[in-house]
């Protein structure tokens, strides 16, 4: 018999947790399912990441050297997108909001509207299960290139898309050069996300989020630095949905057990536990709640009401 999420978590008792409902906002698509399952379907061992890496950019390294090579195709989109809802039901996640990278549209041959037939196709197939909100994600470093934006634009236009999220290095390119995509999603009725604070500062979380009229923030954890910027978040519900173990990997945080995410909730600041990429790091969103537990970052009941809380989340 399943233990309550709380009581789970101060036993350790894993599968119960699993067993609670939750929800989980941020998670990329392309390595959205574990590593073991990528290897099931390709027949093959693949190199896994050695911890702790210095920021996106050895994590970028490491994917192109020992991921990439065997998955861009159609075929591996389809098969880790179906893998990562399947792996998110089994984890008792009942409302997913991942992000599908607009890049990814070239492996079809109709471009965005295959891309976008499959997601669709895919949210139908579960939805008694789980309900998938598609997120249409812009590597920053793309906005630039004409072909990129466009495709972007098509993307909003085809209604598939639920949010939009804007992702890579912080300095590729200027709030000012999304402004037209991110009206355009607003127009469309899209949640509005982008990537901020995970390596950037506090101000840089504000100046973006007011810019673009963000509703929510992945990472957005440097903004623990400043106590105004905390409050401006806070006042204006803007919500953060943090990743611990990514930033911990990744080098933005020094260990669990000092992650600024206890500082954004005691400030008032609303948050989510997230996955961000399992095929890297490796953790379900179950395991991340019973990692801050087990790092006494949080109580048992603070994360149960966390739960519940991301559970009504924002329409």
């Amino acid at each position: 018999m399943a233990l309550p999420f709380a009581r789970a978590l101060e036993s350790g008792d894993l599968p119960s947790i699993r067993r609670a409902p939750k929800a989980e906002y941020h998670r990329h698509h392309y390595f959205g399912t574990r590593i073991e399952n990528a290897e099931r379907w390709l027949g093959r061992a693949l190199d896994r990441p050695v911890f702790p890496m210095r920021g996106l950019k050895e994590m970028e390294d490491y994917a192109g050297r020992a991921l990439y090579p065997y998955l861009r195709s159609r075929e591996a989109c389809e098969y880790i997108a179906r893998a990562a809802v399947e792996e998110a039901i089994e984890d008792g996640v009942r409302r997913l909001e991942m992000s599908f990278d607009v890049r990814s549209a070239s492996h079809f041959g109709t471009g965005i509207e295959g891309f976008s037939s499959a997601i669709r196709k895919l949210a139908e197939r579960h939805r008694e299960r789980i309900e998938l909100r598609p997120e249409l994600g812009i590597p920053r470093e793309y906005v630039g290139g004409g072909e990129m934006v466009r495709r972007a634009h098509a993307g909003i236009e085809s209604g598939v898309f639920r949010s939009i999220d804007l992702y890579g290095d912080e300095n590729a390119c200027s709030s000012n050069a999304v402004i037209p995509l991110y009206e355009h999603a607003r127009s469309a009725g899209m949640k509005l996300k982008a990537h901020l604070g995970e390596f950037g500062g506090a101000e840089r979380v504000r100046e973006t989020a007011e810019a673009l009229g963000l509703d929510e923030v992945q990472h957005g954890i440097a903004a623990a630095e400043s106590v105004d910027v905390m409050r401006w978040l806070s006042r204006n519900r803007i919500r953060l949905n943090v990743c611990p173990s990514s930033n911990v990997m990744l080098g933005a945080a020094a260990s669990l057990a000092a992650h600024p995410i206890r500082t954004l909730f005691d400030n008032g600041v609303e948050v989510t536990v997230n996955t961000d990429d399992p095929m890297i790091f490796g953790h379900s969103v179950s395991r991340e709640y019973l990692n801050l537990f087990e790092a006494g970052v949080f109580s048992a009941a603070e994360l149960d009401a966390m739960r519940i809380a991301s559970i009504a989340g924002q329409p």
